[in-house]
């Protein structure tokens, strides 16, 4: 057993959450659950960044007050966690003291080690990103990621000497091979470090909606800096030494490609220039597409998770969403193919294989569960999945974990199939057929049970299982066994209805 901290971004409180929100805390979700299966001693953090112009302006334009603007927002993101049964431990907000507390001991720390100065800045800046841009990096003079004219700026600003840390960057990418994931966006991180670093602005005088700066009343800190050390303060950076000592060194971030410079260039070198360490590892995965288009915010392409969650069910939604869309690559998202992959994988699938068996055994065996046979072809099955299991999970990959779980599904309706037990006689060879695909089922819920929980939890109880499925513990629970005694299997209602794509 171990320590594993894991974080999703936080989120901008400028507007309400969508889809794009969702799967990255829905792919978090998951893997920490796989690791609470495993003993580990897991903490997950999510939350809202709720400093900066974007959020000013946004309250301005719904006539409210910055902290009314994220009071309003952050709930909303919290109700939408919840529906989606998000099994978070903490939720942070920036505008909490003791995120302050965090910031300004971290950038006091920088400006001890003599990596903050003073001085005048000019240049493009897009609100949307609440980020500065070279000429070079624009795209026909617009921001390369919202496509928007950039607003000129001139200020007095605090600056960080990012480039002092190109040297110690490089080292990083060198001695730690598995630091950034996929190995594309690792490659891309290395690519902007590699083509030089320039000192980075990490204040306002022209905003006071912020975290001030300790040493100069006059400036709040810059939002992308006092955001990434949300990471921190959730683990008790400035507040509680012993805390963070025990959690740090366990850090992964999750994160969208479109941050991967601060979070994989910017981030770092701060954390280096405070004398923090170890570095976290990161996960980095790109966009939900609908048309070719990144799902955002401020499009009209924006899909809530609540409508979805109404339209599919809860863990249907969970389930389509991470087996469908691979964390890594860009991945094309529709309602229409959330419903297919339903229908296709639990309606029919584990759905359908729940339901017949569990028919037979209340009909043929009394409701008792038969012991499955130790040589039964399906032991080799679920061995081999959880092992491909396990080392997708491992490896932040939750669609391809899936899928090897969904073999043991396909197989046993294959196994069913060919046996038909809703044909046979009672008697040994009934038992062990029935006994073999309930076996089957308990190994795919446990297997399932970071997507899917409340509808795993049901199968656990239907197949006679005593204790919650969510006590269970990896690799123990996939191993193939005897019966437990006591067991009896509950009929319901079909668990998984087919769903209409209209």
């Amino acid at each position: 057993m171990g320590r594993f901290y894991l974080t999703t971004p936080i989120y901008y409180v400028n507007d309400a959450p969508h889809m794009g929100h969702a799967y990255t805390t829905l792919n978090g979700d998951a893997i920490c659950r796989w690791r609470r299966l495993h003993g580990d001693d897991v903490f997950y953090l999510t939350g809202t960044d709720e400093h900066g112009l974007k959020v000013q302006r946004a309250a301005e334009s719904n006539n409210l007050t910055p902290v009314e603007q994220a009071d309003r927002t952050s709930r909303r993101f919290r109700e939408a966690w919840d529906l989606l049964n998000i099994a978070y431990d903490d939720f942070i907000r920036t505008t909490e003291e003791r995120h302050h507390l965090s910031v300004q001991t971290l950038m006091s720390r920088c400006n001890e080690n003599g990596y903050i100065y003073k001085d005048s800045y000019e240049g493009h800046y897009c609100v949307s990103c609440e980020a500065y841009y070279n000429p070079s990096d624009l795209e026909g003079g617009n921001c390369p990621i919202h496509e928007r004219p950039l607003e000129p700026m001139a200020e007095e600003n605090y600056f960080f000497r990012l480039s002092a840390f190109r040297d110690r960057l490089l080292e990083w990418f060198d001695s730690t091979p598995d630091n950034i994931s996929p190995e594309g966006y690792r490659n891309e991180a290395e690519a902007l470090v590699r083509a030089g670093l320039e000192d980075l602005s990490v204040s306002r005088t022209s905003i006071n909606w912020g975290v001030q700066v300790p040493w100069d009343a006059d400036h709040v800190f810059y939002v992308w800096y006092d955001a990434l050390i949300n990471y921190a303060t959730g683990v008790g950076y400035g507040a509680d030494p012993e805390r963070f000592a025990d959690w740090w060194p366990a850090t992964r971030h999750l994160i969208g490609k479109d941050i991967i410079r601060f979070h994989c260039v910017y981030w770092p070198a701060m954390l280096m220039a405070a004398d923090v360490s170890p570095l976290p590892k990161l996960h980095v995965h790109g966009w939900l597409l609908l048309s070719g288009a990144k799902m955002a915010k401020t499009s009209l392409n924006q899909i809530t998770p609540a409508d979805l969650a109404e339209s599919l069910g809860v863990d249907e939604l969970r389930y389509s969403v991470l087996r469908d869309n691979p964390f890594g690559p860009d991945s094309d998202f529709s309602f229409e193919g959330l419903v297919q992959r339903c229908n296709t994988d639990l309606a029919n699938g584990l759905g359908n294989l729940l339901q017949r068996v569990s028919a037979v055994v209340v009909s043929s065996c009394g409701s008792a569960v038969p012991a499955p046979d130790p040589d039964s072809p399906l032991a080799d099955v679920t061995a081999a999945a959880y092992e491909a299991a396990a080392a997708a999970w491992d490896r932040v990959q939750p669609s391809v974990a899936l899928e090897s779980t969904w073999r043991i599904v396909r197989e046993t309706n294959e196994y069913l199939q060919g046996r038909q037990p809703w044909k046979m006689r009672p008697g040994a060879e009934l038992d062990a057929v029935l006994g073999d695909a309930l076996e089957a089922l308990r190994i795919v819920a446990v297997l399932a049970y970071p997507a899917m929980p409340d509808s795993c939890e049901e199968i656990w109880r239907r197949i006679g299982m005593q204790t919650p499925l969510a006590q269970e513990r990896l690799p123990d629970a996939a191993r193939w066994r005897g019966r437990p005694e006591g067991r009896e299997v509950r009929l319901g209602q079909p668990l998984f209805p087919r769903l209409s794509p209209q």
